[in-house]
């Protein structure tokens, strides 16, 4: 792959390359009781007072389940070449289990035509964290018939939809579900179990692992591969107490799961850390990690932090961070995670489908949002990207986090991440600056 010009010329990334954004569907499609619908975790989660910033929840979202086809209109306006969404498994199956919502299916087929009828290419995740509430109410992920029920909504979603879809993405950021719904317990479910979160682990990459069996089963050619989120872990100082403290970190925020992908295995200090008597150890069965480790077609990078570990296994902050206070801006990082996934696991084309940060948007009275901060913060990753690239990291695409204004997790509506303004109130989309300069980045292929 050739890069025409000189590190003192213009970043032109490849001709093909897929310029993006993305989303997630309970983060902005709203309608959360309408066509038929499940409840997920997250509806629950939402509703119980304190669990989210102002009593925030999606049940309207910024209302794309009806405005879809503006939304539509401005990722062509933008010139995207990519745009990764994701499904909404209660939408589908408001059960989690059963015969398919049509009305749901027939959602997504209609927006998926209109990506393909604008030429933007459909990039579909089956969960992002949304899981139907009937079946958290079954013991969740920590129960491994889940992985099995995933599965078969996959392989219904696979049937319903595949001719549409050339690229489907399985779980997104597993790691978040482990650490935020199962550990500290500020996402849905909202438990603080160190033992149940590392089962949950394995059972969201077995769901994983029998997502891609489905696929391949179905005989479609569709590619397939998970979204991780991973964060490159640095040693806070020179001493070997710290490199040991961080090489066990990096097993559990990055190891954890490329291994098991890739390797078919999970790291050994990891495995011995939780002891031979962890419900994750008793959890593995025979043939598992076969399962988790069939080979795909691609693995999605989201990158938004480094993580600094001190001698005792504790953290620190080095960069100024955005208003999102765990996320240190240092885009050296991204760099350092493409090109490690290279070397460590080999040339698996991979695609960015997370990479942005919030800043403090407000809409001036003549119709704009200034958001120059996230100019800069795009431009630097991007231009890590490309020195990846450069370096031989096999890179396809680039989606930024996030197309539109949403619901925030547990931050609700106070953190703005998209390109695209929304005003809550009335639901307008306004264009940010940063969506007028990505634009034009599309347009010229590079700045």
């Amino acid at each position: 792959m050739s890069i025409p010009n000189g590190p003192a010329g213009p970043l032109r990334f490849p001709d093909d390359f897929g310029w993006g954004a993305a989303t997630s569907a309970y983060q902005i499609e709203g309608a959360a009781k309408e066509d038929g619908r499940g409840e997920s975790v997250w509806d629950t989660f939402s509703r119980v007072p304190g669990r989210t910033r102002n009593g925030d929840t999606g049940d309207v979202a910024i209302d794309h389940y009806h405005r879809y086809a503006e939304d539509l209109d401005l990722m062509r306006d933008l010139g995207l070449r990519s745009y990764r969404f994701s499904i909404s498994w209660p939408r589908i199956q408001p059960d989690g289990t059963g015969t398919p919502n049509q009305r749901g299916l027939d959602f997504y087929r209609r927006l998926l035509d209109g990506l393909h009828e604008r030429g933007i290419t459909p990039m579909a995740t089956l969960f992002h964290w949304d899981l139907p509430q009937a079946l958290q109410d079954a013991g969740g992920w920590e129960s491994r018939d889940t992985s099995q029920r995933f599965a078969d909504y996959a392989d219904l979603v696979f049937h319903a939809l595949g001719d549409r879809v050339p690229a489907w993405l399985t779980v997104n950021e597993p790691k978040t579900v482990v650490q935020n719904g199962y550990l500290t317990g500020h996402h849905a479910p909202g438990r603080q179990d160190p033992d149940a979160a590392y089962l949950v682990a394995h059972h969201l990459q077995l769901a994983h692992g029998l997502a891609v069996a489905a696929l391949r089963a179905s005989g479609s050619d569709s590619r397939i591969g998970p979204a991780f989120n991973l964060h490159p872990c640095y040693p806070a100082d020179d001493s070997p107490q710290a490199a040991a403290a961080a090489h066990l970190y990096d097993g559990y925020e990055n190891r954890l799961y490329l291994d098991s992908l890739l390797k078919g295995s999970y790291p050994e200090d990891v495995l011995t850390d939780l002891g031979p008597q962890s419900r994750m150890a008793r959890g593995i069965r025979d043939g598992d990690l076969a399962i988790i480790s069939a080979p795909v077609d691609l693995l999605a990078v989201q990158y938004y932090t480094p993580i600094y570990v001190t001698a005792d296994g504790g953290t620190e902050h080095r960069w100024a961070t955005s208003e999102a206070t765990w996320q240190q801006i240092y885009p050296e990082g991204l760099y350092d995670l493409l090109t490690r996934i290279t070397r460590e696991y080999g040339p698996i084309p991979l695609t960015i489908t997370e990479n942005g940060l919030p800043t403090p948007d407000t809409l001036a009275a003549d119709d704009t949002v200034q958001d120059t901060g996230r100019i800069s913060f795009l431009r630097d990753h991007l231009a890590a990207a490309h020195r990846a690239i450069a370096d031989g990291v096999p890179l396809e695409s680039f989606h930024v986090w996030s197309l539109l204004d949403n619901f925030e997790w547990d931050a609700g509506y106070d953190q703005r991440w998209g390109l695209v303004y929304v005003d809550y109130a009335t639901q307008r989309r306004v264009l940010k600056s940063s969506a007028t300069w990505y634009r034009s980045v599309i347009a010229d292929g590079g700045f």
